[in-house]
């Protein structure tokens, strides 16, 4: 039976000295500020659910999870201004730069600091840097989790609906049909984006969490398939 969750629960890192607890808290501050009008499918909640994720990840490949955990919660920082572009602005250089301003008022060792900003650059699937340091790839994997399983079908759809998109575009080839239209449908981002997913996971730990929620995600969509053409 999982354990609750509650605030706490996150910062209680046995992998961090006090300050070290001290400055992540402040650095989870001022990240969750830049939330205030965020999209449901990158809002606040997705940015926990892959600090969880990271912490997971992290604690079991021997990650720096001052910068891992740091970085999680910093991740999608500019996700704003991508979303406010039609995805003609990348979040993830966007969000690097970010921060990188806010980092320089914090004492922390340049190449922690500079990890932490890499990962930001290197978390995004479609473009970016290659996640070159282990923290990076602890966190690009767990971004990438939370957009596959049942919590990535849902926010596939939650986007989806964010858009204006239908629930399915049949008579569509959607790999062709642009992104951020009425046809940037939840079988549309399965299709060209989170299908792939599990293959591109970078650490152990997190190929087998990515193994397990690829096979209920790839029988989710072959039943709505299904469904939709009224067959079952």
């Amino acid at each position: 039976m999982p354990k609750p969750y509650s605030p706490a629960h996150e910062m209680d890192a046995a992998a961090l000295t006090a300050s070290e607890s001290d400055l992540l808290a402040d650095i989870r501050h001022q990240a969750r500020a830049h939330f205030s009008q965020a999209r449901g499918s990158h809002d606040w909640d997705h940015t926990l659910r892959v600090h969880r994720l990271c912490r997971h990840i992290g604690t079991a490949e021997g990650a720096d999870m001052l910068v891992a955990e740091a970085a999680a919660y910093l991740h999608d920082i500019g996700r704003a201004y991508q979303d406010r572009s039609n995805g003609h602005l990348c979040h993830a250089e966007k969000g690097a730069a970010m921060a990188r301003e806010m980092l320089a008022a914090f004492k922390i060792a340049d190449r922690r600091r500079e990890n932490i900003i890499h990962c930001i650059a290197a978390h995004r699937f479609r473009r970016g840097e290659f996640p070159r340091t282990l923290e990076a790839r602890v966190v690009f994997d767990a971004d990438k989790l939370d957009a596959i399983g049942a919590v990535g079908i849902a926010r596939a759809f939650l986007f989806a609906g964010e858009l204006g998109a239908r629930l399915h575009s049949p008579e569509v080839d959607v790999t062709k049909a642009p992104a951020y239209s009425s046809d940037d449908t939840g079988y549309r981002e399965y299709l060209v984006k989170l299908s792939k997913i599990h293959e591109r996971i970078l650490t152990p730990a997190g190929r087998c969490l990515a193994k397990e929620r690829h096979r209920f995600m790839a029988d989710f969509f072959d039943r709505f398939l299904e469904e939709y053409e009224g067959e079952k």
